[in-house]
């Protein structure tokens, strides 16, 4: 393609239009020899809404593993056999000490996260509380990912405080009953536009490395852009023993590098998040991930371990990039 083709892409993004299917799908089959030109023109997109800084996010499990749901990535679903820690939501003062160690991280916003099919209202009523404490002793923005919701539900958490409802579409429609049979993309479309509607900033990605096709990926990355989501984690599948996605051959880092380029290009003012899996689906190339992302999560996943917070600090200063200290004011 060369530069210029790059260049007309992130000229176009930048103009507010979205790039054609063919387009897309040229980002993805790039040749490696490509990279570099396609990285510096995605950066001038990046550059343009965020400059150089660099927002960090840290997750809480709060509730981990005894999920009903059947997807084939998750260690905690009910079709996972991995020895994974299991215990019910935890209780309000464990929550707000990890939101102290966000602030620690430098991370300026603290992720809620809790496995299961949606929050009982016994749940619900133990993170509102929490959310309230935090919000009312920390310059912390709070996310919240408690799975399917109520209309009534993503109201009352708009209402304690919650600035930001997670919940991923994971992959394309075409390709979900072959990750998930338990619920549907509709089921989660429909928890995306209801935290929307609440009046929280709705946050939603994807997990790429699940078999999906080229095709997938762009009808993913379109998806997003006409739901409108704030924020956007771009995971890469952990294959964990013991799912039924354990046995999946891994994406390679360039694959990755285009994968987040392609979703700068199509969501282009949207904060983008290299997510789970970052540290080894790109391995020595993470440092590239910031000329197109503008966010990372810092600390743990989930049920899996991330990277050092030092060396993701000191790879943001590396780069003469700069963390974002706080994402609401103080």
């Amino acid at each position: 393609m060369g530069r210029l083709k790059w260049d007309e892409l992130a000229d176009k993004a930048l103009a507010g239009e979205c790039l054609t299917t063919e387009e897309a799908l040229s980002v993805l089959r790039a040749d490696d020899d490509e990279l570099l030109p396609l990285m510096q023109a995605v950066f001038k997109v990046r550059r343009h809404y965020y400059g150089k800084k660099v927002k960090l996010n840290m997750i809480m499990n709060a509730k981990s593993g005894l999920c009903p749901e059947d997807c084939g990535y998750c260690s905690q679903s009910i079709v996972s056999t991995a020895p994974i820690e299991k215990y019910v939501m935890l209780d309000k003062e464990t929550l707000v000490a990890g939101a102290r160690e966000a602030l620690a991280r430098q991370a300026g916003t603290y992720c809620i996260v809790a496995a299961g099919r949606g929050p009982t209202e016994r749940e619900l009523g133990q993170v509102i509380e929490a959310v309230e404490e935090i919000r009312a002793t920390m310059p912390l923005k709070i996310c919240a990912c408690l799975g399917l919701l109520k209309e009534r539900q993503a109201e009352r958490l708009a209402q304690a405080g919650v600035h930001r409802y997670n919940h991923n579409l994971n992959t394309s429609s075409s390709h979900y009953s072959s990750i998930t049979k338990t619920h549907t993309f509709e089921d989660r479309i429909g928890t995306v536009q209801k935290a929307k509607q609440s009046g929280m900033s709705p946050c939603s990605g994807v997990i790429i490395g699940m078999g999906e096709t080229d095709e997938d990926i762009v009808e993913m990355a379109m998806t997003l852009r006409e739901l409108d989501a704030d924020s956007i984690p771009i995971n890469f599948l952990n294959a964990i023993p013991g799912t039924p996605l354990e046995h999946t051959a891994p994406i390679a880092p360039l694959r990755a590098l285009r994968t987040l380029a392609l979703f700068r290009l199509i969501c282009p003012s949207k904060e983008l998040r290299a997510a789970g899996g970052r540290e080894i689906r790109l391995r020595a190339l993470q440092p590239l991930a910031l000329y197109a992302v503008n966010s990372l999560f810092v600390g743990d996943y989930l049920t899996t371990e991330g990277q050092d917070v030092t060396a993701d600090h000191r790879m943001i200063e590396d780069l003469g990039f700069e963390i974002e200290r706080y994402a609401v004011p103080v």
